[in-house]
């Protein structure tokens, strides 16, 4: 009866050594693991114009430069606009020019009344008013000239084509989404940091940043270089009132890990694990010193 007591003594000191070795022993105080999701920023990409699409040049998975032709609407409707509005520029020319010289021949007549006062006047009124319309004109005609450059759409920045929202021929209004498009950069890691950790990581550290996927060519996970851009100042999940030295350590806040080194394999949502070296913060290395 009394080695049945003895044998569990023996177990649990067994146990405990486990627990300390695995538990303990292996985890790295200079070393911080967070575990997180690529985040990509999305946009909705639209004319500025309506009417109907006569190419969609991209389709989805494809990868887009800054200022690159993405579609076109059919633009013969704003091209006659344009051919109209030059028109009319033209006639408010020819009325602005005759009337700068009405007034200029009769405004001498003028002084010695030759020509009434009120005659001046009314021609004096007359140039100002064609001299409106002329600027009229030329306003119409720069509004034109933007609707029929804006029947090209091109991209905003890098990127790829997430979804391709219409086909030619279809007739979309302006701000209608015609692509959607997910930005290469920037590109960050959406991660949570415990708070007794909060007070170990800052603005700009770096950090490694590691996917689940292996190199084939390395045989290692892909590994990616970062830095920490933004750390937030409310707590999640834990109301920030209730803290509580019981409750303190079970509050987290998220930050986002920004990615430098970006390829072709990181995913949006694809999960990360993330390595903070704290041993290399120049205050850890002064709470050691004065240790």
């Amino acid at each position: 009866m009394k080695k049945v007591p003895i044998l569990i003594l023996v177990l649990l000191v067994i146990g405990g050594l486990y627990w300390f070795f695995n538990s303990n022993g292996k985890s790295n105080p200079n070393e911080l693991t967070l575990y997180g999701n690529i985040e990509i920023r999305q946009v909705d990409l639209s004319f500025q114009s309506g009417g109907q699409i006569a190419q969609l040049l991209k389709e989805e998975g494809d990868s887009i430069k800054a200022g690159e032709l993405l579609a076109v609407i059919d633009a013969k409707d704003y091209e006659a606009n344009l051919t109209k509005a030059n028109a009319d520029i033209e006639v408010a020319i020819a009325k602005l020019q005759d009337a700068n010289d009405k007034y200029g021949r009769n405004a001498p007549l003028g002084v010695d009344d030759t020509v009434s006062k009120q005659d001046v006047e009314s021609l004096y009124n007359n140039k100002n008013v064609a001299n409106a319309e002329y600027n009229a004109a030329v306003a119409n005609r720069d509004y034109i000239q933007n609707q029929l450059d804006y029947t090209k759409l091109y991209a905003p920045d890098d990127g790829i084509i997430m979804i391709r929202v219409q086909e030619p021929g279809a007739t979309v209004s302006k701000g209608q989404t015609i692509y959607t498009v997910a930005k290469t950069r920037p590109l960050w890691v959406r991660a949570y940091v415990n708070e007794p950790d909060l007070g170990n990581i800052k603005y700009g550290q770096k950090v490694r940043v590691y996917t689940d996927s292996v190199n084939p060519k390395t045989d290692k996970k892909r590994e990616y270089e970062g830095q920490i851009g933004f750390i937030s100042s409310v707590a999640e999940f834990t109301p920030k009132t209730v803290q509580s030295t019981d409750t303190r350590p079970l509050l987290v806040y998220r930050i986002h890990v920004y990615i430098n080194d970006v390829d072709e394999y990181i995913k949006q949502g694809m999960p990360v694990t993330i390595n903070v070296d704290l041993g290399g913060d120049d205050s850890s290395k002064k709470e050691q010193e004065i240790k």
